[in-house]
């Protein structure tokens, strides 16, 4: 606290001038009545309150004195010094991650928020510029100025459930900063000091953290598998907590039944796995625990079961164009020898082997044929609207011999009118040429015909699998128009050129078109299903006229609204005595 107008000081005398009136005022001389009417009750109201009985007598003088002297206060204008911000510009990077949600009634990122509007009134038209975090970090506002805009941009601010990754979001900042004066202030949960660029003497960082007392318990894995009757399920939790925890594990199925409870007690500051056997046959596991913490995202986790990823073996008589593009692909893919193949199973193989076809339990890629004779073709390749083609467009290649197609299977693609690609009812795939014979492998449909005969035999499972939020990824659909739906069936977004941008928010939703429709699931990443203690502090100071940033908050007005008090009790106790007195 300070004074801005110490030159009032001399007022100070006014008080000492009334406390002297008070001394030497004109005085009445005590005059003794011989009666004793009222004396049991004087003695007795005296010796119950004795003080309140002197502050009475002297009330209209120690008001009138604390009047003079919060008079004199005021004139002297009083003022406490309040934090502002400093330097020539502003940049708030504000995490916008799953973690945020967490909080005691409050959400870490509403508690920011707020906050954040606070500072507005301490801007003084610095300019502006606010990044929020994410796997590509965005600058939602560029040195704005205007104030109304700011606080428009601060209240449209929302939680992106993405993993932070705050050093992207410090590169980008970088940009603005240059070598203005700068004060950074990071909106986040937990942000290791030695993550900052300290290195600028221009630069001032405030880290606003998160609560220091938050508790959190979390399902960190759930995987499950199926034999086609029966389920096994593992989910692992961890208690990240300093205190012993009891919670109830729940297991809900794709109609939301429970079909599994266990009740566990977990160490502080431990992980517990645990094995759930022979649950019944469902589509869709939902595991959820009954825990009453600050941070309820990670406390469910569902999952699409699906049966084993098979493998992939390639013959090794097959050209090397085709080994090389499928190992390409996939590195895991091996190469076998043709005489070896039959004996292997669970397995997709990649040959011309004919037989194959009737000898393996798992779709086989037939590449030409052993059995007959091809002859030579003449035509533009036309396809169907199939999902091996959603990348592979085949219409520029050239097809100079064929070999002849299977009765029972379906044509995808034709040269002329000649099948060119079958697909049987067991879902073989069946290239009816050799590669030497056509100038496919010189297009960019090739690999990525491979890669899309990857996706679909390499599970048997009918989905898309599973997406972080806002994640791009490239799926193989078939032609047409493919949509994202929600449970609720809410239109979101449509899939353009095989491009999903998957929701936000962590759920289940379903890529549908015409007459098909794959379910696919959002889930948090790893990163956000655990909680950091909060952590906030300031790193640096700016040289150059920092010490003049320090706003002055007069209290002028409060010793005014004391003074008109006083005089307002003062009035009463004078009313009170009488003003003859």
């Amino acid at each position: 606290m300070g004074f801005s107008q110490m030159m009032f000081s001399w007022a100070a005398i006014i008080p000492m001038i009334v406390l002297l009136y008070y001394f030497f005022r004109k005085k009445y001389t005590e005059q003794t009545v011989a009666s004793t009417l009222f004396w049991a009750e004087l003695m007795q109201e005296t010796r119950v309150s004795p003080y309140l009985k002197h502050l009475q007598k002297n009330a209209l003088l120690f008001l009138q004195l604390l009047a003079l002297f919060l008079l004199v206060l005021a004139l002297m204008n009083p003022y406490i010094k309040k934090s502002t911000i400093v330097g020539s510009q502003v940049i708030f990077i504000v995490d916008t991650s799953a973690t945020m949600l967490a909080g005691k009634g409050q959400s870490t990122f509403e508690a920011h928020r707020q906050d954040m509007l606070a500072l507005l009134p301490e801007l003084q038209g610095r300019p502006v510029t606010i990044i929020t975090t994410g796997h590509t970090p965005q600058s939602i506002l560029q040195q704005e100025t205007n104030s109304k805009v700011i606080e428009q941009a601060i209240q449209a601010l929302q939680v992106t459930y993405e993993t932070a990754e705050i050093n992207k979001a410090l590169d980008v900042a970088q940009a603005f900063i240059g070598e203005a004066l700068t004060s950074v202030y990071i909106w986040t949960d937990a942000l290791d000091k030695k993550q900052l660029p300290i290195e600028k003497e221009s630069v001032k960082w405030i880290v606003q953290g998160a609560a220091t007392d938050l508790i959190n318990m979390a399902i960190t894995r759930f995987a499950a598998t199926t034999d086609g009757q029966m389920v096994m399920a593992l989910v692992q939790l961890h208690n990240d907590t300093e205190k012993e925890q009891t919670v109830n594990l729940l297991l809900h199925n794709e109609q939301k039944e429970q079909i599994a409870q266990e009740t566990l007690t977990i160490p502080p500051k431990e992980t517990v796995i645990k094995t759930l056997k022979n649950l019944p046959l469902t589509n869709r596991l939902t595991a959820t625990i009954d825990s009453q913490d600050d941070y309820t995202l990670d406390n469910e986790q569902t999952i699409l079961l699906q049966a084993a990823t098979s493998t992939i073996v390639v013959d090794q008589g097959l050209h090397q164009l085709i080994q090389k593009g499928v190992q390409t692909v996939d590195s895991t893919v091996k190469l076998m020898p043709a005489s070896q193949l039959n004996e292997l199973s669970n397995t997709t193989v990649i040959t011309n082997q004919t037989a194959l076809l009737q000898q393996m339990d798992k779709p086989v890629v037939l590449f030409g044929r052993d059995d007959v004779e091809k002859v030579a073709v003449n035509g533009h390749v036309t396809t169907i609207n199939d999902a091996l083609f959603a990348f592979s467009h085949l219409k520029d290649i050239y097809v100079g011999a064929i070999y002849p197609a299977y009765p029972n299977a379906t044509t995808i693609a034709s040269v002329g009118d000649q099948p060119f690609i079958q697909r049987s009812p067991q879902g073989d795939i069946i290239v009816l040429a050799d590669i030497e014979d056509t100038d496919w492998p010189l297009h960019p449909s090739f690999p990525l015909f491979l890669w899309s005969v990857h996706q679909q035999l390499s599970t048997e499972m009918d989905s898309l699998g599973v997406f972080s939020p806002n994640e791009q990824r490239v799926v193989s659909l078939a032609q047409g128009e493919w949509n994202i739906y929600s449970q609720e069936d809410e239109f979101l977004s449509a899939i353009t050129n095989g491009l999903l941008l998957a929701p936000m928010k962590p759920d289940i939703y379903m890529a549908r078109s015409t007459g098909e429709e794959k379910p696919f699931i959002v889930q948090l990443q790893p990163q956000e299903r655990m909680i950091e203690q909060g952590t906030s502090y300031t790193l640096g100071k700016l040289q150059v006229h920092d010490t003049e940033q320090a706003t002055q908050m007069s209290m002028m007005p409060w010793f005014i609204v004391l003074i008109v008090l006083i005089l307002v009790i003062e009035w009463e106790v004078q009313r009170r005595r009488g003003f003859t007195n």
